[in-house]
């Protein structure tokens, strides 16, 4: 499964959870990752609700709202440069990959937007 893959399931995956605290997320796994890409009806997944509930859950105080390798970790997913540079080929990032910092922004804005195109509900100030 790509990086990207990988960051969708969790959250999407993670929604359930979410269900059951009283949110109107989607109401099982089914489509969440398959039936969004392909513009289903399925109910938007509050990706910012979904994330923080993880990242509560953490000893570390993550900034996953501004950081994709904080992000990355409130997943559980590898945050290693090798990593990142991967989900930047992934997601088509044409700038120089050995820039950590400008990649990283571009990497956090990115991923917020494709999150949103497959059926996340993203704060516009994230997509930004």
């Amino acid at each position: 499964m790509s990086i990207f893959g990988k960051i969708m399931s969790t959250i999407f995956g993670s929604s359930t959870s979410a269900a059951s605290t009283g949110s109107a997320a989607a109401p099982a796994d089914s489509g969440a990752t398959t039936g969004a890409a392909g513009g289903g009806t399925m109910s938007e997944v509050d990706v910012e609700k979904v994330v923080s509930e993880m990242a509560a859950k953490k000893k570390e105080k993550l900034d996953w709202k501004k950081s994709i390798v904080d992000l990355m970790k409130v997943l559980d997913l590898d945050s290693s440069l090798k990593a990142r540079q991967e989900l930047a080929k992934e997601l088509k990032y044409t700038g120089d990959m050995n820039d950590s910092a400008k990649m990283n922004i571009w990497l956090h804005k990115h991923v917020m937007k494709k999150l949103a195109e497959n059926g996340g509900k993203v704060p516009a100030d994230l997509k930004d």
